[in-house]
């Protein structure tokens, strides 16, 4: 596993232009929000941990980033939901298609933003995952919380769990547990196997918070974009995966200490993705044991802790 030759480091999104907000219109049916159906660095882990942890929280408040591919109806009610939370400073569309948004879906994202909360696509020219990292220009918040087009996080739990990161801002927190394990736990090989939701629903245990759903300080954008080893990057392109999987090993690496999963309540509003796709864990798999060979030690760390908000749980 050695690392693909160093790549230049992209240059920085292009934020779209604020447009002038139209006129309002009948846009209720479109940004509907009936309640839906629940369907590396290279450096080593003890040089690289002091200098690369994210400075104390500056202010309050955190942006919302949305990823998202040609579902616009999801993009729109994805907006219209979380411009209106509270603490929602921002919102911004991370796109990646090889067109501009057109015009009609640039209005119609702007009508369906119904808080105070600035909305602006984020534009990038090439199509790869790692886009959704890339440093964000006029950024005024430290937290940022990642997102999925197609995922839908009640404004108040979204507000525990922004309390939560709060009390831990360097870690990743986030509402999708993941783990890994060794292959052989009594083997000397290293290789190790991805788990998904049911594994840590058998075991308690976790490593990973997936991206899709996450909060995660501002400086790790730029740690994964501009610092991180260019070979990961390069894997995800062409792998069309687990840039969540690479965030997850550098936070880890530069902390040395486990995510932060938050129980809560989250609504999946579409229906295909990559997850879906056959063969998605072993993929993952090798996602894993790829990044490892490339950092030369396993990063993650597992943990057995979960917030729960003890207000709203009969179970705490």
């Amino acid at each position: 596993g050695g690392t693909a030759p160093a790549a230049a480091s992209p240059s920085p999104p292009r934020p779209l232009a604020t447009l002038p907000r139209p006129e309002p219109a009948d846009s209720s049916r479109a940004c509907s929000l009936s309640p839906p159906a629940p369907s590396s660095c290279s450096a080593s882990r003890s040089t690289a941990r002091s200098p690369m942890l994210p400075p104390p929280i500056s202010g309050g408040g955190y942006a919302v980033v949305i990823n998202t591919w040609k579902r616009y109806d999801l993009l729109k009610r994805a907006v219209a939901h979380y411009s209106v939370c509270a603490g929602v400073d921002a919102v911004h569309v991370v796109w990646s298609e090889p067109r501009e948004p057109p015009e009609a879906l640039r209005r119609s994202v702007l009508n369906c933003s119904r808080g105070a909360a600035d909305v602006g696509f984020v534009m990038n020219r090439g199509n790869s995952l790692n886009n959704r990292f890339r440093p964000i220009q006029g950024l005024r918040t430290d937290a940022v919380f990642s997102v999925d087009d197609d995922l839908v996080v009640p404004c108040s739990t979204l507000r525990f769990a922004f309390g939560v990161w709060r009390s831990a801002p360097s870690a990743m927190v986030g509402f999708v547990p993941r783990i890994h394990w060794p292959a052989d736990p009594r083997g000397n090989t290293k290789e190790y196997r991805y788990g998904s939701w049911w594994s840590v629903w058998r075991t308690g245990t976790y490593s990973m918070v997936l991206s899709k759903a996450s909060f995660l300080h501002k400086r790790y954008l730029d740690l994964y974009t501009n610092h991180m080893l260019p070979s990961i990057r390069d894997y995800v392109t062409e792998n069309r995966n687990c840039e969540d999987i690479a965030m997850s090993f550098l936070v880890a690496n530069v902390t040395g200490t486990p995510p932060i999963w938050v129980q809560g309540r989250i609504f999946e509003i579409g229906s295909t993705g990559i997850s879906s796709s056959k063969g998605h864990d072993l993929r993952r798999s090798r996602c894993l044991n790829a990044f490892a060979s490339m950092y030369g030690h396993m990063p993650l760390v597992a943990s057995t802790v979960k917030a729960v908000d003890s207000r709203t749980s009969w179970f705490w």
